[in-house]
């Protein structure tokens, strides 16, 4: 007879004693076990005692953490968090040196227990840690510890940011100033100033007054990518509290200025190709952080357009109507305009519509929407100004084609600006999780408007390719949005590369994907051939469950999602081999290749298992759905729910792993595998076969009684580099 929901069973440990084991049960009060427990070892005082886990994060254990604890699980009785924080608050405040860094040390890993934070703060822990710091006679490992310490508390978010003095601020950033100091307290410090910036308005100021880029870019440029990667974090950090109008200001001296003025900053040769030759072209592959980093680096940089393309033109405005009439200047030079008023004005007009205007008495009034607003016109004065021969060259190429055949400009730029605008999602915040950035916009200091000047070449080449007319104008713009984005997909590492891609993408060839494309999805749409098609369909359904299965036993590695990103803590969690049992455990690193089952110390029986749940259903997607920035979070996001009323909560690393996983999962508990990749790999796994069957077949024909499907494997190999 299985034994009751509320009964665990358990195995308790203390130094210089056999373990013992017990059955405990969940709905007696902690104290009571705990009580017991010391009974057995004769030990006086129980309310001076509590229980921990034996491994992983070797967290308390308390009344509303105590549902967590599953059969087969090792504890382990220790003094009880109140009793530890203050002993540890006793001894970092001792005189002999060796007692305070062994304390430090142990008090850097019990930081991260909410529940042992919460009393060691209660008892102004973190004023002494702080005075510590401020005193400056710590360095080396007993500072590391320190920082450590101190910045595991305030991650709980139990005391304000707001309350940490100046002179620990100036004590933080003296340490990241200094040319030569300990990494590990450098990085510590980095992480400090981070939080500081995200978490408090207030502390925003502060920071900025004592960093300067200049400081920043020397951490930039060694050879640690971890240091990189807390340096380009506070930066982004700094750039993201900014107010608006400090991002935009100029200043002449980029390394000596303050971290306010990061419009100018993110613009300046030296930082960006800093960035470019020691991260992006550094001798080492990109780690998952740093690419994060650099993905929201390049998102807040192209925010800073977002106010151009929110701005509508004033039509009154005389300066912003002499940038129009510039375009017109530059095109058709301008210098002879006929001296009276109606001739002048009908002269405008007629170029004005050469310029490929909507309006072509009033062009300002196409400036009008928003997107794209004056980012438009900014984007078309660059091209007539740094890209002269290009822009007289298209002006000039499409006002002498017939009338129906000719791309006009003006419209193609301000449509062009607003699908890019949405291509790189100008004005969105950047999501957690991401790590799409692009190489090739690190590589010039003006990256956008020559990212512009290679697709509105792009946009006429093909317009001439489609031999297009006015009518064929958003059937061209669809076109150059798939060119555009396949392009930006390959992940191009310089602009020269973009145009070079971009040249091998032409109309014909994006006909000739799209056909084979549609040829994979549902060509041969003959009832014979869609007979064949579903006799073979179940051999392949099997042949992907089997796959996701053999996924599911072979593992993934997850993260843990917290207050700070580089300190990031994983488990992983794997299927057994007989599919009856997930096991699964934490991990102090990023796995490299398979864990074994020995070191996944939770587990849940397959049997349990009453159902899978995905997105904003999650238990621990509940809060956190509303959030603009994690959208990719909770795209990811599934849970196992379990007997009696328990939840195992995922969050996959990337797509792909999330539709391997809820497929897996659905396959093992006989439920239909409904992700968009098994709908893909269904379509182009049964093309593949039936390609193949179909080669040695002149003339199809069904037999009357259809075979029985084959045992036999599919005759092509249906394997996946997991990288």
């Amino acid at each position: 007879m299985p034994p009751p929901s509320d009964i665990v069973k358990v195995a308790i440990e203390w130094p210089g004693a056999n373990a013992q084991l017990m059955e405990i049960d969940q709905k007696k009060p902690l104290s009571s076990i705990i009580r017991e427990v010391c009974d057995g070892w004769s030990l006086s005082g129980s309310e001076q005692f509590a229980l921990r886990y034996a491994d992983g994060p070797q967290l308390y254990i308390t009344e509303q953490s105590r549902s967590e604890i599953k059969n087969g699980t090792i504890l382990r009785l220790a003094i009880s968090p109140a009793r530890a924080a203050r002993q540890l608050l006793d001894r970092i405040q001792s005189h002999g040196i060796d007692t305070r860094l062994e304390a430090l040390k142990e008090l850097a890993k019990l930081s991260a227990d909410p529940t042992f934070a919460t009393e060691f703060i209660s008892m102004e822990g973190i004023g002494t840690l702080a005075r510590l710091v401020e005193s400056g006679t710590h360095f080396g490992e007993m500072l590391a510890f320190t920082l450590t310490a101190f910045l595991e508390l305030m991650d709980h978010g139990i005391v304000s940011w707001d309350l940490i003095s100046l002179s620990f601020i100036k004590q933080i950033a003296g340490y990241v100033n200094q040319p030569m100091v300990d990494v590990s307290i450098l990085q510590r410090s980095l992480a400090i100033l981070e939080s500081m910036v995200l978490n408090s308005h207030s502390l925003y100021h502060r920071v900025a007054q004592e960093i300067t880029v200049g400081q920043l870019i020397g951490h930039l440029q060694v050879s640690n990518q971890e240091i990189q990667t807390y340096a380009i974090a506070l930066i982004n950090a700094l750039f993201l509290k900014a107010p608006e109008d400090r991002r935009q200001e100029e200043h002449t001296n980029p390394l000596d200025q303050r971290l306010t003025e990061m419009a100018s900053t993110l613009a300046q040769k030296h930082l960006r190709s800093i960035i470019l030759n020691h991260v992006i072209r550094g001798n080492r592959p990109i780690k998952a952080e740093m690419a994060h980093q650099l993905y929201v680096l390049q998102v807040l940089t192209f925010n800073l357009l977002e106010e151009r393309m929110m701005t509508k033109m004033d039509p009154s405005d005389q300066a912003q109507r002499d940038i129009i009439f510039e375009l017109r200047r530059i095109a058709f030079d301008g210098e002879n305009d006929p001296s009276g008023t109606e001739k002048r004005k009908a002269m405008y007009t007629k170029d004005y519509k050469m310029l490929g205007f909507t309006n072509h008495v009033n062009p300002a009034m196409d400036f009008t929407q928003t997107p794209p607003g004056m980012l438009a016109l900014d984007n078309m004065l660059y091209l007539a100004k740094l890209h002269q021969d290009t822009y007289i060259r298209i002006v000039l190429e499409n006002s002498s084609r017939e009338d129906k055949h000719e791309c006009p400009f003006g419209r193609c730029a301000i449509e062009l600006t607003r699908m890019l605008c949405e291509i790189l999602q100008v004005g969105e915040l950047p999501n957690e999780g991401c790590n799409d950035y692009h190489p090739m916009f690190f590589t010039h200091d003006r990256a956008w408007e020559e990212f512009f000047c290679v697709c509105i070449q792009l946009l006429n080449k093909t317009w001439k390719e489609m031999r297009a007319t006015a009518e064929d104008f958003n059937k061209v713009m669809q076109v150059v949005r798939e060119q555009i984005t396949r392009t930006l997909a390959m992940k191009p590492s310089s602009l020269d590369q973009l145009k070079g891609k971009l040249r091998g993408l032409s109309y014909s060839e994006i006909l000739r994907l799209r056909q084979s494309e549609r040829m994979s999805q549902d060509d041969f749409q003959s009832p014979p051939i869609i007979e064949l098609r579903e006799r073979i369909q179940p051999e392949i359904l099997e042949l992907i469950k089997q796959q996701r299965l053999n996924r599911l036993c072979e593992g993934s590695c997850f993260r843990k999602l917290g207050n700070r990103r580089r300190q990031e803590k994983f488990w992983f969690c794997r299927l057994s081999l007989n599919h009856k049992v997930l096991h699964y455990g934490d991990l102090d690193e990023s796995p490299q290749g398979e864990v074994p089952f020995e070191l996944l110390t939770d587990k849940i029986p397959v049997s349990d298992i009453k159902s899978v749940v995905t997105g904003k259903d999650c238990p621990h997607m509940k809060e956190k759905s509303a959030l603009k920035q994690n959208k990719e979070v909770l795209e990811q996001a599934f849970s196992i729910l379990y007997d009696p009323d328990e939840n195992l909560n995922f969050v996959a690393p990337n797509k792909y792993e999330y539709c391997i996983w809820t497929d897996g999962l659905c396959a093992l508990l006989g439920r239909e595998m409904g992700s968009d990749l098994t709908r893909s790999d269904l379509d182009t796994l049964i093309s593949m076969e039936m390609k193949l069957r179909l080669l040695d077949l002149e003339n199809i024909t069904i037999p009357e009684a259809p075979p029985p499907v084959p045992k036999e494997p599919s005759t092509y190999n249906f394997t996946y580099n997991y990288g």
